[in-house]
């Protein structure tokens, strides 16, 4: 397969690795950008691949609860620039959408843009976006929502400059909790609550990431062996809720701080504008981080 310099560039951009390897990587990997990441990784040369390919989007995330705090919805709206994500019509258009999918509990997109607007049953919400693309003149995506119903006493909640949403089912601990708990996935993007909830093939590809990376220290088996097993630790930290150190307080983890309120997490949802299609932008990880420490 012919590598074309605009994949050795998308390659370059996601692992920050050199032009000749990348092409190398490239070449040995039959043109597959995603086998080349691995390879690279596993050989060291990429210490960490980047999120699957971009394109640019804008938009925002946003919450809604009920009266009784014991459902809410998160949603996320995608605008092509900054500039329209900030028009009231857009934000008109978001809160339309937050109303209609707390109220009628849809199962999905499909099911939600085919459900009527409030006070009007002729208006349904694919029509209102079609009229605001029309307006904006921008193309505007309904991307994805997701209902939480407490199972717990609290629903914690949380929004980081309209870019980042979390919602948080906590049994026990109290509401000012929830949302600590809800600012901390906000800002430490933990893949999962437990380590038994990590999924069997992303812990199976990270466990063969480390062998070959601690197999070119050229050390003994009996070495590698337990160079793997603390890397598999530390990444089972680092991607587990629980295992977390809590960023208000990193002398604690997040285990810890539960257990210390005798409360459980149930369940947590997190959005980030733009996951998996958007092009580089700031670190909004690193700004709720700082920003959590602060408060």
């Amino acid at each position: 397969m012919q590598i074309t310099a605009s994949m050795v560039k998308e390659l370059r951009q996601r692992t920050g690795a050199g032009m000749m390897d990348c092409k190398k990587a490239l070449q040995e990997a039959d043109g597959e950008i995603e086998a080349a990441i691995e390879a690279m990784r596993k050989s060291g040369i990429a210490k960490a691949a980047k999120k699957a390919g971009r394109i640019a989007a804008e938009g925002i995330i946003a919450i809604k609860q009920n009266d009784d705090n014991t459902e809410a919805v998160l949603v996320e709206v995608n605008s092509e620039t900054d500039f329209v994500a900030k028009d009231e019509n857009f934000l008109a258009f978001v809160d339309l959408v937050l109303s209609v999918t707390l109220a009628n509990k849809p199962a999905d997109i499909e099911t939600l843009n085919k459900l009527s607007v409030a006070g009007d049953t002729e208006q349904s919400v694919e029509n209102a976006r079609l009229q605001l693309v029309s307006k904006v003149g921008e193309n505007i995506s309904l991307r994805r929502f997701e209902r939480l119903k407490a199972e717990g006493e609290n629903l914690g909640a949380y929004i980081h400059a309209s870019r980042i949403g979390v919602l948080v089912d906590l049994e026990g601990g109290g509401a000012d909790l929830a949302k600590d708990i809800a600012m901390h996935i906000a800002a430490s993007c933990p893949l999962c609550i437990t380590e038994a909830d990590v999924p069997t093939e992303v812990l199976q590809k990270e466990t063969e990431i480390f062998i070959a990376q601690a197999e070119e220290s050229g050390k003994p088996a009996g070495i590698i062996d337990k160079m793997v097993s603390g890397r598999i630790k530390k990444y089972l930290k680092e991607v587990t809720l629980l295992g977390q150190p809590f960023v208000k307080d990193p002398d604690q983890s997040i285990e810890g701080l539960l257990k210390a309120n005798k409360a459980t997490v149930k369940r947590f949802v997190r959005f980030e504008v733009g996951e998996g299609i958007e092009k580089k932008q700031d670190n909004f990880v690193e700004e709720v981080m700082a920003q959590a420490k602060s408060q």
